[in-house]
């Protein structure tokens, strides 16, 4: 049966309200790393104190993982991801009423927070829901949404701020983060009523009530967190998705700032050629049921880390127009590999999916902060060239071991 069989006879409707929440979560992610001007000058302080509206809420994003996994896996993955998009809604809509440069830092902080939670549960959702022959193309689907939003964020922040005003723009994403908390609330309801109007027909008895659900303890959650780690293959995943995130995003973070120093493009074309790695993954999206079906698993591990490489070996030049295909590729093969990464973390842990899934993510936004923070201390010290080729070749090894521990894996399980 294929993978839209599934979503016909499933959750189709709830897929795609998902899929547009990822996609506000991730332009959030962005939006403000073109207006840091804009709120410096407004409301003082320097670039780099503008620059903690993004700190803030990447660190709260990585964090609350943490949180949302096992809340999830307790309250309901959907449940919670209601709740979260509600906060998220408010609270990005509460930036256009900050008045100093740190009210907004705070405020981004809980957007980070509860925008955290869509992505992760999501994926677990989908994890329970479908099958495991068919979940790498729903995912793939899935991803359409987040990697939009990565392209929107680094694109359209700047341009609606330059156009509407920064207050404004981050009225986008509080207004479609409104829409999927309402789309998933008249769901739930509706969902409510067909399953009491069945029981009332088959003569069983209605529950009034929503039994409540006592919270995990902080060593419950700890527990659950220790369960995951405790399967090997788990380990095995969480290893290389930490390190996929260090390895790529400790050479990427600087192609747009290495493009503006070492071949004097203005920075509204570093940006558009650094956009082109969120269009690369688009790409993916679109030829991700032909590449699946041709490749397999252990063919987009490979291939992926050949298309990144090719990506990111070729970079450099005054044109823009060919910077921008290379992240392009680059970011095709990332996908490709991250992808199919995602498609193990769903099967880590099935009984505690939500929590698996969000360990997944702290590995990888652990491995990014790393790798970007590393990634500045070697630009200076032997330069973004040798970074970007060292990076490269480790995420070329990475995949080959990889792909030999796919085939072991594969071959003891089967």
């Amino acid at each position: 049966m294929s993978s839209d069989a599934i979503l016909e006879q499933g959750h189709n409707r709830t897929l795609i309200t998902l899929a547009v929440g990822g996609f506000a979560s991730q332009a959030s992610v962005r939006l403000c790393d073109p207006m840091l001007p804009q709120l410096s000058a407004e409301l003082g302080g320097s670039l780099g104190q503008a620059a903690q509206t993004i700190t803030a809420f990447a660190v709260a994003y990585g964090l609350f993982q943490l949180v949302h996994g096992p809340m999830g896996d307790s309250f309901g993955k959907l449940r919670w991801v209601r709740y979260a998009v509600v906060v998220a809604a408010i609270a990005s809509a509460a930036c256009m009423l900050a008045g100093t440069l740190l009210q907004l830092v705070a405020l981004r902080f809980f957007a980070g927070a509860a925008c955290s939670a869509l992505i992760p549960l999501s994926l677990a959702w989908i994890g329970d829901g479908v099958p495991y022959h068919a979940r790498q193309r729903v995912l793939a689907h899935f991803l359409t949404g987040s990697t939009s939003g990565v392209v929107f964020g680094q694109v359209a922040g700047g341009v609606l701020a330059d156009t509407i005003g920064w207050r404004l723009t981050f009225g986008f994403p509080a207004v479609v983060l409104a829409g999927v908390g309402l789309v998933l609330m008249l769901d739930a309801r509706r969902a409510t009523r067909v399953q009491n109007a069945t029981e009332s027909a088959s003569g069983a008895v209605i529950a009034t009530k929503t039994a409540r659900v006592p919270l995990p303890s902080p060593k419950a959650i700890a527990a659950q967190f220790g369960s995951v780690l405790a399967v090997p293959w788990a380990r095995v995943i969480l290893t290389v998705v930490t390190l996929e995130g260090l390895l790529v995003f400790g050479a990427f973070a600087y192609v747009p700032s290495w493009l503006h120093l070492r071949y004097e493009l203005p920075l509204w074309q570093c940006g558009l050629a650094a956009a082109g790695f969120g269009l690369g993954g688009l790409s993916y999206v679109l030829a991700s049921s032909w590449l699946i079906a041709r490749l397999g698993q252990r063919g987009l591990i490979l291939g992926g880390a050949v298309f990144f490489a090719l990506g990111m070996l070729a970079l450099g030049g005054q044109w823009w127009p060919a910077q921008t295909f290379f992240c392009a590729l680059a970011g095709m093969g990332y996908f490709m590999l991250h992808n199919t990464l995602q498609v193990f973390a769903t099967q880590m842990a099935p009984q505690i999916r939500g929590t698996a899934i969000a360990a997944f993510a702290v590995g990888l936004f652990g491995g990014q902060s790393v790798g970007v923070a590393l990634g500045a201390v070697l630009v200076e010290t032997i330069g973004f060239e040798s970074v970007l080729v060292g990076a490269t070749l480790l995420l070329i090894a990475l995949a080959l071991a990889l792909a030999v521990l796919v085939e072991r894996h594969n071959h003891a399980a089967g």
